[in-house]
């Protein structure tokens, strides 16, 4: 049975359904007064929620680790790693640009 994801204004629901026709009547049943925004099968049978992007980890990232692992996996291209950064610690661009160039001398 395929998973689907479907959003509406208020829910982000993810159920098991045999179709969109099956998946919308979930919607319809728990939230009558949702309007359907999205609704997508996903390719998997399995759905996975990142507590960090949540932000929910209690546990503290040690930003040159990361700056440097994204320096690591980008081979040195600066601009390249600062984007990976940006996705790795959801900083914006300034705090991603200076912990990147910080690592880069002192060398990585």
């Amino acid at each position: 049975m395929p998973l689907f994801e479907i959003e509406t204004e208020a829910h982000i629901i993810i159920t098991w359904a045999e179709g969109e026709d099956e998946a919308r009547e979930v919607v319809a049943d728990a939230y009558p007064h949702d309007e359907v925004l999205r609704l997508t099968k996903r390719p998997r049978d399995t759905w996975v929620i990142s507590k960090g992007v949540l932000g929910l980890t209690t546990t503290k990232i040690d930003p040159c680790l990361v700056a440097r692992d994204c320096l690591s996996r980008s081979a040195g291209d600066k601009v390249n790693a600062i984007r990976l950064y940006r996705m790795e610690t959801g900083s914006d661009l300034e705090s991603a640009r200076r912990a990147i160039e910080s690592n880069m001398v002192m060398g990585w």
